[in-house]
């Protein structure tokens, strides 16, 4: 896997965090099960183009801030 791609799936779990989401509530919003949204944040899925908007929309998120 990719640094890039990872970075960007540790910023999922770091931006949940943040903003004080649990990982179901955040899998409920995405419409995604939690356990997937468990394997994105631990570097074993690598979520689609239309999740990833979704996990950012649903954490008020710009697309960008997750590549920082």
């Amino acid at each position: 896997m990719e640094k890039e791609t990872e970075k960007v799936l540790e910023n999922i779990r770091k931006k949940r965090l943040e903003k004080g989401m649990s990982l179901l509530n955040l899998a409920n919003e995405v419409e995604i099960s939690h356990s997937h949204l468990y394997y994105i944040e631990s570097k074993q899925v690598i979520p689609s183009i239309d999740v990833f908007i979704k996990i950012a929309k649903a954490l008020n998120e710009e697309y960008s801030k997750f590549f920082q």
